[in-house]
């Protein structure tokens, strides 16, 4: 299962409704650590899937969700469980930093 991008109208149900764990990568396309990141985070999504979701949100098209959950820098990391923020991690990794992060949720 690829990363999806998800909207200010549909976060709610993407992320907040999920019944599975939710990786948010918070990014923008001129932000060279967040394209840096981004295919650790399709492997880890295609890796993890039925498991956790891996959800994108340009903050430049989604500002509100960016000043929404306090994000001051990308790539801001979040993982939210039963619709609630329960791990944050910021900057870019290598795949097996972040899958060491990720393994308590999956």
């Amino acid at each position: 299962m690829a990363t999806r991008n998800t909207t200010t109208s549909d976060f709610e149900v993407d992320v907040i409704q999920s019944k599975t764990p939710v990786l948010v990568d918070f990014w923008a396309p001129w932000c060279p650590p967040c394209r840096a990141i981004a295919p650790s985070l399709e492997e880890i999504s295609d890796e993890l899937a039925g498991k956790l979701q891996v959800v994108k949100v340009d903050i430049d098209e989604h500002p509100e969700l960016a000043r929404r959950y306090g994000v001051r820098s990308i790539p801001s990391l979040k993982v939210f469980v039963d619709g609630n923020v329960a791990k944050e991690l910021l900057g870019a990794m290598p795949k097996q930093a972040l899958r060491a992060e990720l393994a308590a949720f999956v």
